[in-house]
C-alpha cells in the first residue's frame, strides 16, 4: 500500500486537494496544508518511489525564497491599483449617471434599456474592471427600470449579471493580470489579445437582446415617451462623432507634421485624446451657455460618455503604446479616479476609507491565495506532479484540438465549484507547460481559458453574479415609487433561469476563440516579440561541440 501511495502520489495529492476544496475549507489555507501534509507523507515514503519523489527536508529551505518571489512581483502591484480605481469609480455615481443617460438613448426602440446595461457593462468593465461592482450598481440602478415598464424578468436578471461579467475579460480585467503572471507572459500583450473576444462578447449578448426583441416583443417593450426626460437627438449626436472624426483625422495629420517618427499607435492615442476633449468641451459649452447647438440629450450624453472613455484611454492607451507598464497604467488610473470622484463632489473620507479597506482586503486574498499556491506546487513538483499532468495531456488523442477540449470541459466544470482566482493559481500552472509543449501560444490559450472561467461568475447555483444580483433584487413585494404599483419581487429560480441562456452564449465564445485565433493574434502586431526558449534552443543548436569534437582553437 505504502509503495502504491509513493508512486502514484501526484494523483493522490491533486485529488485530495479537490476533496479539500469541496468541503469548504478556505483556499489559501487548504493549498498550504495540502502541500506541507504531502511533504511530509513524501520525505517518508521517497525510498519506496523509485525515484518518482524527489522530496527531502532541506528544501523547505526554498519556502521562504518563494514567498519573498511573491512580494517582489512587481506585476501583483496593478491588482491593488485596479481594484482602487474601479472602487472609487463604483462609489462616484459614475454608474448611475451612464446607466440613466444611455437608457434614455436606447429608450426608443425595443430591448433599449438591456442594450444600454450591455453598453455600460463593458464600459464599467473598461474602467473598473471588478464584477461585484458592475453587477451590483447595474442591479440597483436599472433593474427597477426594466421592472418598472414590463421587462421579462429572467431577460432583465440575465443581461444585468451577464453584462457584469465582462469586466472579467474585459481590460484592465483582474484575473487577465493574474493569467499573464501565471503563464509567464506580458500582462499589456494578453489585454490586448483579450479586448476583441471581450467586445464580440458584447456584441452577442446585444444580438441575443435583439433576437429575443423579435421573437417575444413583449419580454422587452421600448421606454415610453414620457420616460425619457432628456429628451430626443441622436441626429445632433451623430454630429458630435462626425465632428470629432473630424478633429481625429486633422490632428493625427498636424502630428505626423510635427512628429514624423512616432509610430501609427502613440499617433492615434494622442489623436483620439484630442478627440475627445473636443467633443468633451463642446458639448459642456453647449449645455452651459444653451448655444441650442447640441440636443440636451446629446450634450448629456458626451458629458457623461467623456470621463470613462478618457480614463480607458489614459489607463489602457499607454500600456497598448508601450508608454506605461500595467502597474504604472493602474497607478495613473487610480489618480485619474479621485480626480473623476472630485469633479463630481464625491470624495469623502469615508468613501476613500471603504474604498481603500477593500482593496486592501482583495489584495490580501489574492496575496494569500498565491503564497498556500506556492506551498502547495514545491511538493507537486517535487513529486513530478508537473511531468505527470504535462504527459497525461499531451497524450490525449486528437493534438492541440483534443487537448483544448478536454481542458476546457474541465475547467467549465470546476467553475462550478471554484472562482476564477481559484481556477487561475491552481490549475493555470499545471496546464501551461504542457499547452506550451504541444505548441500553443499561451496569449491565446490565456484567453480561451479567461473566457471559459468568465462562467464561474454565472453558473447556477454557485455563481457569484447571481449571489451579487440577489443581494440587490427584491425579495418580496414593494411599491414601484414612480407608478405607485405594487411590483411583485424576483425569486432565486428566476434568476438562474435567466443565467443559462448567458452561460450558453460564453461557451459558444469559448469555441469562437478556438476557431478564430486571429481575435487574439492581433497582440502580435505592435512589434517584434522575441520567445526567450526559442532563441536559447537556436544558440544550442549552433553553439561548438564540447569534448573531442571540439574545433581546435584558433592560432593568431
Amino acid at each position: 500500500m505504502a509503495q502504491f501511495i509513493a508512486q502514484n502520489m501526484a494523483p493522490i495529492m491533486f485529488a485530495s486537494l479537490v476533496v479539500v476544496l469541496l468541503l469548504g475549507y478556505p483556499v489559501a489555507f487548504s493549498l498550504a496544508a495540502v502541500g506541507l501534509f504531502y511533504f511530509i507523507i513524501g520525505v517518508e515514503l521517497a525510498p519506496l518511489s523509485n525515484g518518482t519523489i524527489n522530496l527531502t527536508w532541506n528544501l523547505l529551505d526554498a519556502l521562504p525564497d518563494r514567498v519573498f518571489g511573491v512580494m517582489n512581483n512587481d506585476t501583483l502591484l496593478a491588482i491593488p491599483f485596479f481594484t482602487f480605481m474601479g472602487l472609487i469609480l463604483e462609489r462616484s455615481g459614475m454608474a448611475e449617471d451612464l446607466l440613466d443617460t444611455i437608457g434614455q438613448l436606447f429608450g426608443p426602440v425595443r430591448g433599449g434599456l438591456a442594450y444600454a446595461v450591455i453598453f455600460v457593462g463593458a464600459l464599467l468593465a473598461a474602467t473598473t474592471g471588478v464584477v461585484a461592482a458592475s453587477v451590483i450598481s447595474m442591479g440597483l440602478i436599472s433593474l427597477p427600470i426594466m421592472l418598472r415598464y414590463g421587462y421579462d424578468r429572467r431577460l432583465a436578471t440575465g443581461v444585468i449579471a451577464a453584462s457584469g461579467t465582462l469586466a472579467q475579460i474585459i481590460p484592465p480585467s483582474l484575473v487577465l493580470i493574474i493569467m499573464a503572471d501565471q503563464l509567464g507572459r506580458s500582462v499589456g500583450d494578453m489585454y490586448k489579445g483579450a479586448m476583441i473576444p471581450g467586445l464580440v462578447l458584447s456584441a452577442i449578448y446585444a444580438g441575443y437582446v435583439f433576437l429575443i426583441t423579435i421573437v417575444k416583443p413583449d419580454a422587452a417593450p421600448a421606454l415610453p415617451k414620457e420616460a425619457r426626460t432628456l429628451g430626443s437627438g441622436v441626429a445632433s449626436l451623430l454630429l458630435v462623432i462626425v465632428a470629432a472624426a473630424g478633429v481625429f483625422y486633422a490632428a493625427s495629420l498636424w502630428i505626423k507634421s510635427i512628429h514624423p517618427d512616432m509610430d501609427a499607435d502613440n499617433n492615434a492615442v494622442w489623436s483620439a485624446s484630442i478627440a475627445i476633449l473636443f467633443s468633451y468641451v463642446l458639448a459642456l459649452v453647449n449645455q452651459k451657455l444653451k448655444l441650442g447647438m447640441l440636443s440636451h440629450l446629446a450634450s448629456q450624453v458626451v458629458i457623461v460618455l467623456v470621463p470613462p472613455l478618457a480614463l480607458i484611454f489614459l489607463v489602457l492607451g499607454t500600456i497598448f503604446v508601450g508608454i506605461a507598464t500595467p502597474t504604472e497604467g493602474g497607478a495613473m488610473g487610480a489618480l485619474g479616479a479621485l480626480i473623476l470622484a472630485i469633479s463630481k463632489r464625491k470624495l469623502n473620507l469615508t468613501l476613500l476609507k471603504q474604498a481603500m479597506d477593500t482593496t486592501a482586503k482583495l489584495s490580501s486574498f489574492v496575496v494569500f491565495i498565491l503564497l498556500g499556491a506556492r506551498v502547495f506546487s514545491l511538493t507537486f513538483y517535487g513529486v513530478n506532479g508537473h511531468t505527470w499532468v504535462e504527459h497525461m495531456l499531451t497524450s490525449l488523442p486528437g493534438g492541440q484540438v483534443g487537448f483544448l477540449l478536454v481542458v476546457n470541459l474541465f475547467v467549465f466544470v470546476l467553475a462550478f465549484f471554484l472562482d476564477f482566482f481559484e481556477l487561475a493559481f491552481i490549475i493555470i500552472p499545471l496546464l501551461g507547460p504542457a499547452a506550451e509543449k504541444l505548441g500553443i501560444d499561451l496569449i491565446w490559450f490565456g484567453i480561451i481559458l479567461g473566457v471559459n472561467m468568465q462562467t464561474s461568475f454565472m453558473h447556477p447555483p454557485f455563481g457569484f453574479a447571481l449571489f451579487y444580483l440577489r443581494s440587490v433584487a427584491p425579495k418580496s413585494e414593494y411599491i414601484d415609487r414612480v407608478t405607485n404599483k405594487l411590483m411583485a419581487p424576483i425569486t432565486t429560480g428566476q434568476i438562474y433561469m435567466g443565467a443559462i441562456p448567458f452561460v450558453v452564449i460564453q461557451v459558444i465564445m469559448v469555441g469562437l476563440v478556438i476557431l478564430i485565433p486571429s481575435m487574439v493574434m492581433v497582440y502580435k502586431s505592435g512589434g517584434v516579440h522575441l520567445d526567450q526558449k526559442q532563441m536559447e534552443q537556436q544558440l544550442k543548436e549552433i553553439a561548438p561541440p564540447a569534448g573531442d569534437d571540439a574545433p581546435p582553437p584558433l592560432k593568431f
